[in-house]
């Protein structure tokens, strides 16, 4: 049977961490900082860095992990390594069928909104929904027709998107800092937070918390990694710090561009505007659909591998067909297949629940940033039998570093609860609205596709896989 070739190197599997992260979060999350700090820009680095060594500190546990272990598909290796055959089987039904598809879609139609905002077209009009779809199937057709060109789109991508946020992060600092406005930024708060700066800190890491989402999905191409043992962990590690750094130094350089007043009220667009002139708005565009098309390219590489991660352990619906790998293009076909039209589906899921009055009534959810909850909560018994298990390695590797992670993980689900609420009623008296996305109704469809998984096949529970 045709297997997947190691086809990828170092260079693509970081671009796969930072691409994949970086999306449209970097350019107007900024905003929604200094709102929640009421202009404190001290508080707001600081909440980007907190997040950050979250970020930094998962990366690491996985990293060492991958150096440990190495099947087919990453996070559901350590899953099998760890937690047996059946959770690992869980895992990937859930990262295929909620995970991955749920927030390619949100992609797709993300980049979508911000390629019409260079023709004037409505977020909600049908112009932008048809280019959803057709970014959809052009990422899709590119994964399953030219891995490598994916690839290469991905590491093109991921370049093309730090430009315009490192040119930002040196020209706005000096520029900040020579007329002042940086120093002012730094010394004047706009608004006094109830709660004080510890409420507004706390505000402030809710609202990176989705900016750093992302980075498991680099995992995905562990089959196809040249030497992943080395590789894959470098990857996580080395991409999570640009990362950091990259949405830091951006942070600073855009207050540097305009006043922490304007930025709340305007964000990072006048910054643009008030340091590199008028054009830097449809600039500033454009690398934003770039910025948003490699992101959705990194998770539908994910996407479309999803399926083969469970036929590859003989586990779920026809392993037989969908562990099959093209001899032409050396990718799983039939799994792709899947992964678009899983995808296909949460893109409609997205339009009715979140961009019209609402289809589904109590389950209108958002698909791209609640995930988050059970990705970070699934992760939780593999960290705690990583430290059962590994007896061999020292305290910091098999305890420090993933308590540590263990904490992050139970920070990233409590962040994501608290963010949305947990009932529509509880939402709706603090928003003020009647239309919100409650925490209960997403574990509810969670537990039914979860189910769903069980019937199809139900995976051997206790049976746990060598090394």
């Amino acid at each position: 049977m045709e297997k997947l070739t190691r086809k990828y190197g170092l260079l693509t599997a970081i671009c796969m961490v930072v691409g994949t992260v970086i999306g449209s979060g970097v350019f107007f999350k900024g905003q929604n900082v200094l709102i929640a700090t009421g202009g404190n820009l001290s508080i707001g680095i600081a909440a980007w860095a907190i997040t950050g060594l979250l970020m930094i500190i998962c990366s690491a546990q996985f990293a060492v992990m991958a150096t440990r272990y190495e099947k087919v598909s990453g996070v559901v290796d350590y899953a099998e390594a760890t937690c047996g055959k059946g959770y690992a089987y869980y895992l990937a039904w859930f990262m295929v069928n909620i995970y991955y598809p749920g927030m390619t879609s949100v992609l797709a139609w993300v980049t979508a909104r911000y390629f019409g905002v260079l023709f004037g077209w409505s977020m909600v009009g049908p112009e932008v929904m048809a280019l959803s779809g057709v970014f959809l199937v052009v990422s899709y057709a590119m994964n399953a027709l030219s891995p490598k060109l994916a690839g290469k789109i991905q590491v093109s991508a991921t370049i093309i998107k730090l430009i315009p946020i490192f040119l930002m992060a040196i020209v706005g600092t000096i520029a900040g800092f020579a007329n002042g406005t940086l120093t002012t930024n730094f010394s004047e708060i706009v608004t006094k937070v109830s709660g004080g700066n510890s409420a507004a800190l706390f505000a402030a890491i809710v609202a990176t918390v989705f900016a750093y989402e992302g980075w498991i999905v680099a995992t995905s191409i562990n089959a196809e990694l040249k030497d992943p043992k080395k590789n894959l962990p470098l990857a996580l590690i080395i991409g999570a710090f640009i990362v950091v750094v990259a949405y830091i130094l951006y942070f600073v350089g855009v207050a540097g561009g305009a006043s922490n007043e304007v930025l709340m009220a305007e964000g990072a667009p006048k910054a643009f505007t008030n340091i590199f002139g008028p054009i830097a708005g449809t600039i500033l565009n454009i690398c934003i659909v770039v910025s948003c098309f490699g992101t959705l390219n990194g998770l539908m590489v994910g996407a479309t591998r999803g399926m083969y991660a469970i036929a590859a352990r003989e586990e779920g619906p026809k392993p037989e067909m969908f562990n099959q790998v093209d001899k032409a293009t050396n990718m799983t076909t039939n799994s792709s297949v899947w992964g678009l039209l899983v995808c296909g589906l949460w893109l409609i899921y997205f339009y009715g629940a979140n961009l019209t009055s609402g289809w589904f009534g109590l389950f209108n959810f958002d698909s791209s940033e609640l995930p988050i909850i059970t990705i970070y909560g699934m992760y939780v018994p593999i960290l705690i039998a990583w430290m059962k298990k590994e007896k061999d390695l020292g305290a910091v590797k098999r305890f420090v570093l993933p308590c540590a992670a263990l904490a992050a993980c139970v920070f990233m689900v409590f962040a994501a609860v608290y963010a949305h609420g947990i009932t529509p009623y509880l939402n709706a008296k603090e928003a003020g609205t009647g239309f919100v996305f409650p925490v209960l109704f997403y574990l509810i469809v969670y537990a039914v596709i979860m189910g769903i998984g069980w019937l199809v096949k139900k995976p051997r529970f206790g049976k746990k896989s060598d090394k």
